[in-house]
């Protein structure tokens, strides 16, 4: 399987998938099914610590907490920050079912997540690539490393069937 590593706004095209990648994404996997199954939009996130301690594990709960921002990446991130007692998530990974968007973005640029990793692209509100791409932006003090397209099909998949339920 092939994905795109996309650093600073450049693409290159790998042709072997990270094993590490592939295991904490079927993680965030998991949490996107727990999403659904609570009738939220089914996206999990998963952060990782560089020495490969998971951080904090999370599914979106906007509807369940009747909170706009209770997106599975922000969850995450408040997790890890309140597990390490600090607000700068250095040398961590993010794993992400779907492209985050613009305000998850924002976040992960805050807490300083050295590498984003997510499944399937979000091409009406993805801010890593698709529709935006604030990492790339130099006018921030802060760059990331992002990987792209990681489990595609089963990421697109799980978002898919959640819509094409919700319209029959």
């Amino acid at each position: 399987m092939e994905y795109l590593l996309h650093l600073s706004g450049r693409n290159h095209n790998y042709k072997s998938m990270n094993k590490k990648h592939i295991e904490f994404m079927k993680l965030a996997i998991k949490e996107a099914k727990k999403a659904g199954q609570k009738a939220e939009v089914p996206v999990g996130a998963v952060l990782v610590a560089k020495s490969g301690e998971i951080l904090s594990l999370s599914h979106n709960q906007v509807i369940t907490l009747a909170d706009p921002t209770a997106h599975a990446e922000i969850s995450a991130l408040r997790q890890a920050a309140q597990k390490v007692l600090n607000y700068r998530l250095l040398g961590t990974t993010l794993y992400v079912t779907i492209e985050p968007c613009v305000m998850c973005m924002g976040a992960i640029i805050h807490a300083r997540v050295a590498r984003l990793v997510f499944g399937a692209a979000d091409l009406k509100w993805g801010a890593a690539g698709s529709l935006f791409n604030l990492a790339a932006d130099r006018r921030l003090n802060h760059q990331m490393e992002i990987v792209m397209g990681v489990l595609d099909g089963e990421c697109r998949e799980i978002i898919q069937d959640f819509f094409k339920s919700k319209r029959t």
